[in-house]
């Protein structure tokens, strides 16, 4: 795949197969074509060459969607629509030939519960809190009941409490079977249910494979406030690459 905006190439002859069932978390330096990828792999961005295929059908195909789950980044989700958690989760239903009214009730409510939202689904999502307002995003990308879901930085802008949260939703997910990709800024929360890991360097992938779990629980390896940063991850990814 090769992506270019505003004239610049974003993504360079990048290659990568999502096998179903991995949790596979997306590395990198900021500007480094992350959430590119994560975005061509599913279709949001245009390719300028090349192709994606999703569940062996071009990523383009009518109604290939509906295995997917997205959850953007927060800065994505405008603060200012006065919608409950209810009407946020029941958009995630909206297609070009399902009314939102026709939204079945039990799905939806059945997402809110598995984020623990289940009682605020009358609640504006403008008064929630922002951990809140993420696993509202995250129930609205999983009330299809999706084979595969992405999320680009999920625990960046929220407290400890809802990054644990988070992680114990994706390893219930996981357990099902469910595929997980996921851009990361900071591995500590999802460091034990990471089964490989994509390292983007200026629009390639410079390394595809398992992260050094060994090394992520050495104490070499944490900075003074315990947490095992990416740049470390990736520099001990790299060290470990063994094609040039």
């Amino acid at each position: 795949m090769s992506l270019k905006r505003g004239g610049n190439v974003v993504l360079k002859d990048v290659t990568a197969r999502i096998n179903e069932g991995e949790v596979v978390a997306i590395l990198g330096p900021n500007g480094s074509g992350k959430s590119t990828l994560l975005k061509a792999m599913i279709g949001v961005l245009p390719l300028s060459g090349g192709s994606a295929q999703i569940l062996g059908r071009p990523s383009t195909t009518r109604g290939v969607h509906d295995a997917i789950g997205y959850v953007p980044q927060m800065a994505a989700f405008s603060g200012n629509i006065a919608a409950s958690a209810y009407e946020t989760t029941a958009s995630g239903l909206l297609t070009s030939t399902r009314l939102f009214t026709r939204a079945p009730k039990t799905k939806v409510q059945r997402a809110l519960e598995f984020v623990g939202l289940g009682a605020l689904s009358s609640r504006a999502v403008t008064e929630m809190s922002g951990g809140q307002r993420q696993r509202v995003m995250i129930a609205r990308a999983l009330v299809r009941e999706p084979r595969i879901l992405v999320l680009d930085e999920p625990f960046t802008g929220v407290d400890a409490a809802t990054q644990e949260n988070i992680s114990q939703l994706i390893g219930k997910l996981h357990e099902r079977g469910t595929t997980v990709v996921v851009v990361l800024h900071d591995l500590d929360p999802l460091r034990d249910l990471i089964t490989r890991a994509i390292v983007m360097e200026e629009g390639r992938i410079v390394h595809d494979g398992p992260l050094p779990h060994d090394d992520l629980h050495a104490d070499a390896s944490e900075s003074e406030d315990g947490k095992h940063h990416v740049n470390e991850t990736i520099d001990q990814c790299l060290g470990n690459e063994i094609h040039p």
